[in-house]
């Protein structure tokens, strides 16, 4: 009868029963079908056709598979290596932590993560992308840690937390329990005991003593107005974990599931795929780039050749003496004129004939010949050397200074090779 009740049962209802076996948040895992589909909260079991021994997978955040497993291993080195750096995740991944941590017992971790800012009586939430679907969620979102180790019975993390903060004995469930009342139900009776010690002992100062019950009251009064004061100052206590404009958003049957419990190898391959694919529309556009400059500026050279150039006429002076430095100077200045490209991107200067020639190639005379002869042609039918050629590519790239330095180089190369292509 067990089973028949628990298919007429709510999504939700499985999932906290699942929670309660693996240790892990309501809002860390999803309940999916073998096929595929996504089993929401609201919904019961009936509704998606299950019958007794169906298979359903549960799917966690992707890129959590090893954060998680670090969690109910307890180690702390790998819980440290996968944070997110994102501040609202991290904070979201510590509470979850803890959460682990307090269900398997582990009390290392479990100190690592307070001394951190984590608090025990603080829920664990949901998934800062789900940060807009939280009022509509699972009712378990709301559970801390302190209620994870009283369902577990870890008397030891109970004492640990009640130890440091004593307001986790009087912290509610969703059902309004305490942690007492938890343990009481799932016959906890070592956990009972110790609770049941903490909340009749007596807290004594230097001239009053207090109940532990009216304690808890007036720890609570001074918090919560030290955290209205705080945040009115915008000090440590301030909500600044919320998302905010621009942040990613999931929303159950509207955007892509984020969970499919994909390890950070198979999301980092997915991230150099996009950037391959990114880097090579980059060099089709550079490539398509270069070809329009070489057309337009062929066709510039074009018009310029076929306009008849008129020059003034000169004027002979009988007194036509120039000095030596004058005309020095003059040529000086014509040659700045014709080479003004080549004064934008200056490369060092040719030590020797053979010193622009790969050293395997002047070591070969035949190869140094076959070069040499393809050099003259090109010069020929160019009218520029190939290092002329080069710093006129380089030049025109230059021109567009909105570009990277590397993606001018790359225009450049390919205007030199569009140079011979069209010889």
């Amino acid at each position: 009868m067990g089973d028949i009740s628990l298919l007429s049962a709510t999504v939700s209802r499985l999932t906290t029963l699942i929670s309660l076996k693996c240790g892990f948040p309501v809002s860390v895992f999803c309940l999916r079908t073998l096929q595929g589909q996504d089993l929401y909260n609201c919904n019961s079991l009936s509704d998606y056709k299950l019958d007794l021994g169906s298979t359903l997978r549960i799917n966690v955040w992707d890129g959590w598979k090893e954060f998680l497993l670090g969690c109910v291993l307890g180690h702390k080195q790998n819980i440290q290596r996968y944070l997110s750096k994102e501040e609202a995740v991290l904070r979201y991944q510590q509470k979850t932590a803890l959460y682990v941590a307090a269900h398997y017992g582990h009390l290392e971790l479990a100190e690592w993560l307070q001394e951190k800012g984590v608090r025990v009586d603080e829920a664990v939430g949901v998934h800062p992308y789900r940060e807009w679907c939280s009022e509509t969620d699972h009712p378990d979102v709301v559970k801390c840690p302190v209620h994870a180790a009283a369902e577990a019975g870890q008397l030891l993390l109970l004492k640990a937390f009640v130890s440091r903060n004593v307001l986790c004995l009087q912290c509610q469930n969703p059902l309004g329990q305490t942690p007492l009342r938890i343990c009481l139900r799932h016959s906890h009776k070592d956990c009972v005991l110790y609770l049941i010690m903490k909340m009749w002992s007596v807290v004594s100062f230097k001239k009053i003593s207090l109940p532990m019950r009216i304690y808890i009251k007036v720890k609570k009064w001074l918090f919560l107005a030290q955290k209205k004061v705080s945040a009115a100052k915008n000090m440590k206590w301030a909500v600044v974990f919320k998302t905010r404009v621009g942040d990613k958003l999931v929303i159950d049957g509207f955007t892509e599931s984020k969970m499919s419990t994909r390890d950070l190898r198979g999301l980092c391959q997915d991230r150099w795929n996009k950037l391959a694919r990114n880097n090579i529309a980059n060099i089709q556009n550079n490539q398509t780039f270069a070809n329009t400059v070489l057309k337009l500026h062929t066709i510039h050279q074009r018009e310029k050749s076929t306009q008849p150039i008129l020059l003034p006429t000169v004027k002979i002076s009988a007194n036509a003496t120039v000095k030596r430095n004058e005309l020095g100077q003059l040529s000086v200045d014509d040659n700045i004129l014709q080479n003004n490209w080549s004064a934008q991107v200056p490369l060092p200067p040719i030590a020797n004939q053979n010193s622009n020639l790969p050293r395997n190639i002047i070591a070969t005379a035949q190869a140094a010949f076959l070069l040499k002869s393809s050099l003259e042609s090109f010069s020929k039918h160019t009218g520029k050397t190939p290092r002329e050629n080069a710093i006129y590519c380089l030049g025109l790239a230059s021109e567009f200074k909105e570009k990277p330095w590397l993606q001018q180089l790359e225009i450049a190369r390919m205007l030199a090779k569009k140079t011979i292509y069209n010889l």
